[in-house]
Parts: structure tokens; sequence; C-alpha cells
């Protein structure tokens, strides 16, 4: 194999035995190791050239701040309702709807308030992931023969496209 390293985990040397460019091919590739009783402890996928992607899901205004907030605080108005309503001598049912109705109020005013005083710095929402350009099945040396021959064996869980490509170049 081209590529020889040292475990990040536990200091072992490690050989790549394949490289895909998707997470799930590479899980699909360990998934049949483990299938034909390879020591998958002896495995791990490595993300190579890693990006943190945060994608913009939609604008950020008060009133969605305050709704937001009402709906955490609804959640834990809830949770304080069920705990105290839980001790209630006289119906715990009232205890409960006044937890979720303040608790979603004071959420909404916290929600308002903390937003607005970002000074529109950041008016939008996201969602943050890490994506890798490769991901690269690795395997401790002294196994990595056998980890050829089983991923080399299943043509049906071969690599397709550019995948294919990069396998064959590794060899």
């Amino acid at each position: 194999m081209t590529h020889a390293h040292t475990s990040v985990l536990d200091r072992r040397t490690t050989v790549t035995v394949a490289a895909y460019d998707s997470y799930p091919a590479a899980q699909r590739a360990v998934d049949l190791l483990s299938d034909r009783r390879f020591p998958v402890d002896r495995v791990a996928i490595v993300g190579n050239d890693v990006h943190l992607v945060e994608q913009v899901v939609r604008r950020l205004t008060v009133a969605r701040a305050a709704l937001a907030g009402a709906g955490t605080g609804a959640w834990i108005g809830l949770l304080i309702g069920l705990l105290v309503g839980a001790f209630a001598v006289d119906g715990w049912l009232p205890v409960i709807a006044s937890g979720v109705v303040l608790g979603a109020v004071w959420g909404a005013v916290f929600g308002a308030i903390a937003h607005a005083t970002t000074g529109g710095r950041r008016d939008f929402a996201s969602v943050s992931g890490l994506r890798a350009s490769e991901y690269a099945v690795v395997v401790d040396a002294a196994h990595a023969e056998h980890a050829i021959r089983i991923l080399e064996s299943a043509r049906h869980d071969r690599p397709n496209g550019r995948e294919r490509e990069r396998w064959r170049n590794e060899r």
C-alpha cells in the first residue's frame, strides 16, 4: 500500500487499504470486513482534508427567536410543572398547565432579548457539519493483506466511478 501511518488512537502502524469519496461507502467496506469476521477493532475510517461546512437554513428574526424561545420554555415549564404537580395536593393538571404557559412566556421573552442583543451580527440560523474530501479505510499493518483480499473478493461491494479508479491506483 502507498500510505502507512501511525494510528492516532494508540500509535499502531496502519495501512490504507481503500479510499472512498463518501463516508457511507467507507462504512459499507468496514461492514463487509465485519461480515467476513475480520478483526474490526483493527480498522479505522479516516477523513482526509476535512472542512467545516455551515449550511444557512433561514433568516433569523426577533419573532423567530421568540418563537424558538417559547418552545424551549414550554418544555422546561412542562418539566417543572410535572415535578411540582407530582406533589400537589389539589389537582396536578392546573400546575402543569401553568408551568407550560409561564415557561413559554418567559422563553419567548428571553429568546427575543437574546436575539436583540446580538445587534444583527448573526441574523441567520444554520446547521454545521464536517466533510472530508476522502474517507480512507485503514487497518493495522499486520492485517492489511487480509483486508485487501476481502475487499477485492467482494465484487458487488467494490466502489464505483471515481472510487474504483482510486482503488486501482493505490494497488
